[in-house]
C-alpha cells in the first residue's frame, strides 16, 4: 500500500469576475489577476484533480479511487459513490457581485440531471470593507411571488444580506438561495455536483448586449421558501481542539487553531480527511508515519487507510479547516 498524504495541482479558473487574492494566498508565481476559483480537490467530470508529487504524481483522483477503493475514500463512501469523489473543495475570489443562484437537492437533481444535488458551506478567508453575501430570505416569498419578483426586478429585496468578515461561516443546504458579493474571498466545501440554477444577474449585459441565461422555472421548484431565524453558523474559537462548524449528511467540517503539536484519534471515521490551511504552517503526519509540510493555501487529502491517527505540528501557529464525508 503506497498511499500517502496527497496534494493536487490546483485547477485555476480565469473568470471575468475573478479577483487577485487566490494566487497571493496560495503563493503561486507568477501571480495572475482574474482568477475567480481554484478547485483544490475535485472529482467533477472534466475537472478531475491530478496528484502533484510523490509516487502517484500524474494520476488523477478518479483513477486513484478505482485503484485503491475504500483504502482511499472509506468503505461507506466507496459503496455509495464508486469512483466519484464525494466532495469538491474550492477557493472563490469575487471582485464583482456574483449571480444569485440555487442548487437542487438530490431528488430533483437525480430526476432532472441524473446527478447528485448540491449542499455546500462557505468559510470567509478574507473580506474587503463593505463585503457581503446573500443567504436565504429575509421576507416571505411564494413560488408565484418569486416569478413576479424576477419580472419586476424586486427579487433582491426579499433576500437576507449579510455583511461579512474573516472567519464568518455559512451553511447552504440545497434549496437555499445565495450569492457571493464583491470583495469576498471564501473556501467552499460542497457535494460533487456542478448543477446550478441562475436566478438573477442584476440585468447585466455582455459585450454584445445580451443578458445571461436565467433558470427561472427550474429554480422555482428547487427553492426553499421558508424563513429561518439564522443563516450564519455560530462557533466559539478554541485552541488545540476541533471546533465543529457544520455536520450534515454529506460532510463534517471542523476548524482547527493550533499553537502546539496535537495527536488526533480519527479511528472512528470511515473516510478520507481533507485539511485546508487557512493561515500559518504546519507538518501533518498520518497513521503510516508519513509527514507532509502544509502552509497557507495548501490543501491535502489523507487517505482513509492512513487516517486513524493524525499528528499536526504547527510552525508557530496554524489554522486549518478539516473536512470529511
Amino acid at each position: 500500500m503506497s498511499l500517502y498524504p496527497l496534494k493536487f495541482d490546483p485547477i485555476l479558473k480565469s473568470i471575468i469576475w475573478g479577483g487577485s487574492d487566490i494566487c497571493k494566498f496560495k503563493g503561486i508565481e507568477p501571480q495572475q489577476d482574474g482568477i475567480g476559483e481554484s478547485w483544490e480537490v475535485s472529482g467533477v467530470e472534466g475537472n478531475i484533480s491530478v496528484v502533484d508529487s510523490g509516487s502517484e504524481k500524474g494520476k488523477n483522483l478518479q483513477d486513484l479511487i478505482a485503484e485503491y477503493k475504500e483504502h482511499l475514500v472509506g468503505k461507506h463512501n466507496f459503496e455509495k459513490f464508486g469512483t466519484t469523489f464525494p466532495l469538491l473543495i474550492k477557493f472563490i475570489d469575487a471582485r464583482d457581485n456574483l449571480s444569485i443562484q440555487v442548487h437542487p437537492d438530490d431528488v430533483l437533481a437525480k430526476q432532472r440531471h441524473n446527478s447528485f444535488g448540491k449542499t455546500e458551506m462557505w468559510y470567509v478567508i478574507n473580506a474587503a470593507p463593505g463585503a457581503f453575501l446573500y443567504s436565504g430570505f429575509e421576507k416571505q416569498l411564494t413560488p408565484d411571488g418569486y416569478v413576479k419578483s424576477i419580472e419586476d426586478n424586486t427579487f433582491v429585496d426579499y433576500l437576507a444580506k449579510h455583511d461579512v468578515k474573516k472567519g464568518d461561516s455559512f451553511f447552504l443546504p440545497a434549496g437555499r438561495v445565495h450569492a457571493i458579493g464583491s470583495g469576498t474571498f471564501i473556501a467552499e466545501i460542497q457535494q460533487t455536483s456542478n448543477i446550478t440554477y441562475r436566478i438573477y444577474d442584476y440585468n447585466r449585459k455582455d459585450a454584445n448586449g445580451n443578458g445571461r441565461e436565467l433558470h427561472t422555472e427550474l429554480a422555482k421548484d428547487a427553492i426553499d421558501y421558508k424563513l429561518y431565524d439564522s443563516y450564519q453558523l455560530s462557533y466559539i474559537h478554541k485552541e488545540n481542539t476541533p471546533v465543529q462548524l457544520e455536520s450534515c449528511q454529506y460532510f463534517t467540517t471542523n476548524l482547527l487553531e493550533l499553537d502546539k503539536a496535537v495527536i488526533f484519534d480519527q479511528s472512528n471515521k470511515d473516510s478520507f480527511i481533507i485539511y485546508i490551511c487557512m493561515d500559518g504552517a504546519c507538518q501533518i503526519e498520518d497513521g503510516s508515519n508519513t509527514k507532509v509540510d502544509v502552509k497557507q493555501g495548501t490543501t491535502v487529502l489523507i487517505p482513509a487507510a492512513n487516517a486513524a491517527k493524525i499528528t499536526i505540528t504547527p510552525k508557530g501557529f496554524v489554522q486549518l479547516l478539516e473536512t470529511f464525508a
